[in-house]
């Protein structure tokens, strides 16, 4: 895999991922008042660690983000453990490594164009 094509592939797991996140984050903020809602969060950077952390080649297309219930939050007397301004605060992050995404592949591919250009 050539160093572009890793790094395009890179962001686009990324996005991807970010992309789930921000559905599940929507999801949570929905369901803030069900009674015994339990939030749901991706898991991604964690097994993207993991994969870039082993010896070998490293193919991103096995790397699925994956949706999991944490279990561990402070649970409401209705059963519900959503908390609005931490599913705020986890939007507000998110949409800055979207964007932060967004412009890095843009950058990416604008070197593409300029190399293609030279004459």
């Amino acid at each position: 895999m050539s160093s572009t094509n890793g790094i395009t592939d890179l962001l686009n797991a990324g996005l991807k991922a970010e992309n789930l996140r921000q559905k599940t984050i929507a999801n949570n903020i929905a369901n803030l008042e069900t009674p015994e809602y339990r939030r749901i969060d991706v898991k991604f950077e964690e097994l993207l660690e993991r994969s870039l952390g082993s010896s070998g080649s490293v193919d991103l297309s096995e790397i699925e983000p994956v949706i999991y219930r944490p279990q561990k939050t402070p649970v409401k007397s209705n059963g519900n453990d959503v908390n609005l301004e931490s599913e705020v605060g986890q939007m507000v992050k998110n949409t800055l490594r979207h964007t932060a995404y967004i412009r890095l592949l843009s950058k990416k591919y604008k070197q593409i164009e300029l190399a293609i250009d030279v004459e």
